[in-house]
C-alpha cells in the first residue's frame, strides 16, 4: 500500500472517531437536558454517560460488519442492516435497563426478564439512524474519491494534450532547419551550415530544458525566440530585420513556452522568404487592462483570406498555437489575424496577465 493511501485511510479513521465521539456526546447531552425537566437525581448523569458509552461500543462491531459486506447486493445489505441494528438495539436496551436499575433504582430486579428489553424499538431507530449515517457518509466519501480520480484523469489528459501540441512543433521546425542546413552543405556553404547547426543546438537545448506544460516569463520567451531568429538570420542574412518592442512592466508576464515561435516561422515563410529585398518582423507586447497583448507584425504581402480560414489552412503553426491557447486558457483568450497598415500581416494574442510570483 502506498504512503498516499495510508494517509487517506488514517485521515478517514480520525474522521470516523471524531464523528463517533461527537455523535454520542450529543446523544448524552440531549438526554441530560431532558432529565432536567423531570428533576432526576445527580446520579442519573452516570446512567446517561454509561448508556452513551454502551451505544458507542455496540456500534463498533456494526462498522466492521458493514465494511465486510460492503460489496454485497443491495437487498442483502438492507437485510443485514435491519437485523444487526435490531440485535444491537436489544443488547443496548438490556445494558441500559440493567445499568438504570442497578445504579438509580438501588439494585431493582423486574418480575420478568422480558423487561430488560424495554425500549428496544426506540433504540432500534437510533441504531438504524446510525447505520444510515454511516452508509451515507461512506458513499459520499466514495463519490468524492471518484470525483478526485476524474479530476486527476482530466488533468493528466490536459497535460498530455499540451505536451503533444508543444512537441508537435519540434519535428516541424527540425525538418525546415535541417533541410536548410542540407541545402547549405550542397552549395558548399559549410561555414554557414556549421553556424546554423550551432544555433540549432542552443535552441533545442532550451526547448528540452523547459517543460511544455509550464509557463515562462515573457523575457525568457523572447530570448528563446532570438535563438530561433539567429538560425533564420544565417539563411536570410541582411534580408531579415527584427524589432523587439516589449514594455518593461510585462517582461515578467508568464506565457506558454515557445508559443510565439510558430508565428515567427509563419511570418518568415509567407512574408520574408517571398520578398527579394527582405522584410521586417516586429514583436511587441504591452499591458491592456488586466491582460497581456502580444503582437507579431510583418511587412509582407499580407493576406485577403479570412482569419478563421487562414488558421485552418495555415498548417501546423497557426492551428497549433490556437489549440495550445485554448487548452491553457479556455475561452479567456483571443487570437486574431488581420492585414497590417500599410502592408503586411498582424497577429495579436491577448491572454490574462500573470506576473512571476516573487518570494
Amino acid at each position: 500500500m502506498s504512503s498516499n493511501w495510508k494517509i487517506i485511510f488514517d485521515d478517514r479513521n480520525r474522521f470516523f472517531w471524531l464523528l463517533q465521539s461527537a455523535g454520542w456526546f450529543g446523544y448524552a447531552l440531549v438526554h441530560y437536558i431532558g432529565s432536567l425537566m423531570h428533576e432526576m437525581r445527580d446520579i442519573y448523569i452516570l446512567v446517561i454517560v454509561l448508556g452513551a458509552y454502551a451505544g458507542l461500543l455496540l456500534t463498533l462491531p456494526l462498522r466492521h460488519l458493514y465494511r465486510r459486506i460492503w460489496d454485497s447486493s443491495p437487498w442483502l445489505l438492507i437485510l443485514v442492516v435491519l437485523v444487526a441494528s435490531y440485535l444491537s438495539a436489544a443488547a443496548w436496551a438490556v445494558i441500559d435497563n440493567a445499568t438504570y436499575w442497578e445504579i438509580y433504582k438501588f439494585g431493582f430486579r423486574p418480575e420478568s426478564n422480558w423487561f430488560y428489553f424495554k425500549n428496544t424499538i426506540a433504540k432500534f431507530y437510533i441504531m438504524l439512524s446510525w447505520s444510515g449515517l454511516y452508509f451515507g457518509i461512506k458513499y459520499y466519501q466514495m463519490l468524492q474519491d471518484e470525483k478526485q480520480k476524474a479530476l486527476m484523469a482530466t488533468a493528466m489528459a490536459h497535460q498530455a494534450q499540451l505536451k503533444m501540441l508543444r512537441y508537435q512543433l519540434n519535428p516541424h521546425f527540425l525538418f525546415n532547419t535541417l533541410n536548410a542546413i542540407s541545402t547549405l552543405i550542397l552549395i558548399k556553404e559549410n561555414d554557414l551550415a556549421n553556424k546554423m547547426m550551432s544555433k540549432l543546438s542552443l535552441f533545442l537545448r532550451f526547448s528540452l530544458d523547459n517543460e511544455p506544460i509550464k509557463k515562462i516569463p515573457l523575457e525568457q520567451e523572447i530570448e528563446a525566440l532570438m535563438l530561433y531568429l539567429d538560425i533564420e538570420k544565417v539563411r536570410f542574412d541582411e534580408r531579415l530585420q527584427v524589432i523587439i518592442n516589449i514594455d518593461d512592466d510585462v517582461k515578467q508576464a508568464m506565457v506558454p513556452s515557445l508559443f510565439l515561435q510558430p508565428l515567427i516561422e509563419n511570418s518568415i515563410k509567407y512574408a520574408i522568404a517571398r520578398m527579394e529585398e527582405g522584410g521586417r518582423i516586429i514583436i511587441a507586447a504591452h499591458r491592456v487592462d488586466n491582460d497581456l497583448l502580444v503582437s507579431v507584425i510583418d511587412n509582407g504581402p499580407g493576406c485577403r483570406t479570412p482569419a478563421r480560414e487562414l488558421i485552418e489552412r495555415g498548417g501546423v503553426g497557426l492551428s497549433n498555437t490556437r489549440d495550445r491557447l485554448q487548452a491553457l486558457y479556455g475561452r479567456n483568450y483571443s487570437f486574431t489575424l488581420a492585414d497590417n497598415d500599410p502592408q503586411g500581416m498582424r497577429v495579436e494574442i491577448r491572454i490574462p496577465l500573470e506576473q512571476v510570483e516573487t518570494t
